[in-house]
């Protein structure tokens, strides 16, 4: 799997990450805490790393000794990823890290059978169903948690509401789901297709809300999200364009003075073997 990422992807990365570390659930980390083994270093695999945004929040919420591995298909962000890893967990004890450049979705149960630890943030909506499938028979197979954390659920909400948003938002959502050189996205469906996948396995999920709720003191993220998201419905339908023109430079406004406020529906799932 190859994903095509824009070349000001690590712009976007770092504009969001203090939205994604707002709406992860701790809830669940709180579970994943009491189930960890307490002996040794703690290997934790994570996948698409990107500029190691979930490693950077995750690592010192976690006791005990830890070395994470950190997947992406990029080099450029694996580098920045293992510059901003911390150097301690919850306790001081210490942190290391090493990268490795691949595709993520060919990894197996032998190459994580280290693993006391998966991990995974905005993942899962870029995969075919295939490829999670695989991804969960690897987890599984290994036997290890699973966290994966800030996956799409197709739920938008815009305040003020406009008549616009429903259709902006079923054609965004139809592009979350297109076909890609073969390869069909599962989107919005990836939540619901990563926990049927575990149960097949017979690995109990528990699944919570971590939505982004964007008002005036993210304002630069609530415009470029905006932008993103009817770019990417202008080109799922294309009669879109002429059509929300003057929607598009008046919700622009709004974001971009903080006047706009924003839902993005998203969910957290921790898979437990038993």
């Amino acid at each position: 799997m190859s994903i095509d990422l824009p070349p000001d992807f690590a712009r976007w990365l770092a504009l969001r990450e203090p939205a994604d570390v707002a709406a992860r659930s701790t809830e669940l980390v709180d579970t994943l805490r009491a189930t960890l083994p307490g002996h040794g270093p703690r290997v934790v695999h994570d996948l698409g790393a990107g500029t190691g945004s979930l490693a950077r929040w995750l690592a010192p919420l976690l006791p005990g000794a830890q070395h994470w591995i950190l997947h992406d298909q990029d080099p450029d962000l694996l580098a920045r990823a293992r510059a901003g890893m911390p150097a301690t967990a919850a306790d001081g004890a210490p942190v290391t890290v090493e990268t490795r450049q691949g595709d993520l979705t060919r990894l197996t149960a032998a190459e994580l059978a280290d693993a006391a630890l998966v991990t995974a943030s905005a993942l899962l909506d870029m995969l075919t169903g295939e490829e999670l499938d695989r991804l969960v028979a690897a987890c599984a197979g290994a036997r290890c948690p699973a966290l994966f954390l800030i996956s799409v659920t197709g739920a938008v909400r815009l305040t003020p509401a406009d008549p616009l948003d429903d259709q902006v938002a079923a054609a965004f959502n139809a592009h979350q789901r297109r076909t890609v050189n073969g390869r069909r996205l599962l989107g919005p469906d990836a939540v619901d297709a990563c926990a049927a996948a575990f149960a097949r396995h017979g690995v109990a999920v528990q699944l919570r809300p971590s939505p982004w709720q964007l008002g005036p003191d993210q304002a630069a993220l609530a415009a470029e999200w905006f932008t993103g998201w009817l770019d990417a419905a202008r080109e799922e339908r294309p009669a879109l364009t002429a059509l929300t023109d003057e929607y598009a430079r008046r919700r622009l406004a709004a974001a971009e003075t903080g006047r706009l406020g924003v839902l993005v529906g998203h969910v957290d799932l921790l898979a437990l073997p038993r």
